[in-house]
């Protein structure tokens, strides 16, 4: 593999977001060599995302500092992984190809931490592929960046918390957000509403949210209501919003529509790690089913910073042998996994929102694959053969969950490369003959 740098680690962590900083912090405290790697420009992940306009809170500031402290934890941001060049067994070295700007590496670990996050469940709907609709994460990831909205008029439509993040996150860069809709019942929000006495952090940071964003003039919370429909030519200029048994059309300028988060388990798939439901399985200790290789955050299932954090730190010591001072921090993440199956109880989402998509809806964006081309599809792999959903630069991770959501398909099983890579880096993979298929 001649151009490709050998590197060595004791601790390879992928994921520089809560889980990935807390599991590096943990692990550092025995010596070991850890590295890890993250495709940001710095840590933090999406909850944590830096930027022009991102105000970063204090926990996020504590964990970078925390990992600037220890001499032995070599941070490389910028980087994703490519493929697994070795087979990961108990006897035979751990291997994983990434590229950076500067070009690939092959890192060899002793032990693995897989904090690869999540990312947003988008379902399709009439008018979803028209200038200026995005996911709810995608808002506040623009607006962190820089993305000018002051003045613009924005609604806020799908399910869970993360509604309100993202509507407090563009009224405070200046937007108008004119109404979060939220697809979950009003007996439902108000049961996890009360619920929230058991986390009162979580109490406090809706309150601030809601204070932020339900505060702002002429908007209007509305539980029971979904998108319908975005209108516009060259953009959106307004949406259409269900309400109980009628409907309703708001003008506006921009919309961020978002129904939860999908683990990214790719990665873990690849090195053979079993699921439990949508996440990767663990066990008390963070370990996967592949030995070596742990997994935490929102890749075992979505259920805040928090729990990434408990979860991280236990996969931490963990992996370096340290059972004791991870075993101390099972009765936090116990108590986060319980704020976690509440939140999931409480925003279940809806055998309604199914009926979104009309016949001509495009399902898959990259390929132009409407839902009439899908209907008649027995499953994934057909769909794929005969109308190429799925063939595009997302790689089905946005038609694949929307088809898992819509019809019940099992999604694709992931393949090397895992993201977008130079001819010289794949030419390295293929120059591996043992390379994972």
């Amino acid at each position: 593999m001649n151009g490709v740098v050998l590197q060595h680690c004791d601790v390879l962590v992928i994921g520089a977001g809560p889980a990935g900083m807390a599991a590096a912090v943990a692990a550092a405290t025995r010596g070991a060599a850890v590295v890890v790697i993250d495709d940001n420009p710095a840590p933090g992940g999406q909850i944590w995302r830096d930027g022009p306009g991102a105000v970063l809170p204090p926990a996020a500031h504590r964990w970078r500092e925390a990992l600037a402290r220890h001499a032995n934890i070599r941070v490389r941001s910028g980087t994703r992984v490519v493929a697994a060049t070795m087979v990961a067994t108990v006897t035979a070295p751990r291997e994983l190809l990434l590229e950076d700007a500067e070009g690939a590496t092959r890192m060899r670990w002793n032990k693995l931490v897989l904090c690869t996050g999540a990312r947003e469940l988008l379902l399709p709907f009439p008018g979803w592929t028209l200038p200026g609709v995005t996911g709810v994460g995608g808002l506040q990831a623009l607006v962190k960046a820089g993305l000018p909205v002051a003045g613009e008029r924005i609604v806020v439509a799908g399910s869970g918390p993360l509604l309100l993040a993202a509507a407090a996150t563009a009224h405070a860069a200046g937007a108008t957000v004119l109404r979060i809709a939220e697809q979950a019942s009003f007996a439902s929000v108000a049961r996890f509403g009360a619920g929230l006495v058991r986390w009162p952090g979580k109490a406090a940071q809706a309150v601030a949210l809601g204070g932020m964003s339900v505060g702002a003039p002429g908007l209007r919370y509305r539980t029971g209501s979904r998108i319908v429909s975005a209108q516009g030519t060259a953009q959106v200029e307004s949406v259409r919003l269900r309400q109980g048994g009628r409907e309703v059309d708001i003008a506006c300028d921009r919309i961020a529509c978002g129904f939860g988060l999908v683990p990214n388990t790719q990665l873990g798939q690849l090195l053979g790690c079993a699921l439990a439901g949508p996440g990767l399985s663990v066990d008390a200790l963070q370990a996967t089913s592949v030995a070596g290789i742990y997994a935490a955050g929102e890749c075992t299932g979505f259920g805040g910073s928090e729990r990434a954090l408990a979860q991280g730190t236990i996969a931490g010591h963990a992996a370096v042998g340290q059972e004791r001072e991870a075993k101390a921090h099972q009765r936090e993440r116990a108590r986060w996994d319980a704020f976690a199956a509440q939140l999931h109880r409480s925003f279940a989402l809806a055998p309604e929102l199914r009926q979104m998509p009309g016949p001509d809806t495009l399902v898959c964006r990259c390929e132009d694959v409407p839902l009439s081309a899908l209907s008649s599809c027995t499953g994934w792999a057909d769909a794929k053969l005969h109308r190429r959903c799925g063939m595009g630069a997302c790689q089905g991770r946005v038609c694949g969950d929307a088809a898992q959501f819509l019809f019940g398909w099992t999604p694709p099983a992931p393949r090397p490369p895992l993201s977008p890579a130079r001819i010289a880096t794949l030419a390295a993979l293929a120059a591996q003959g043992d390379a994972r298929q």
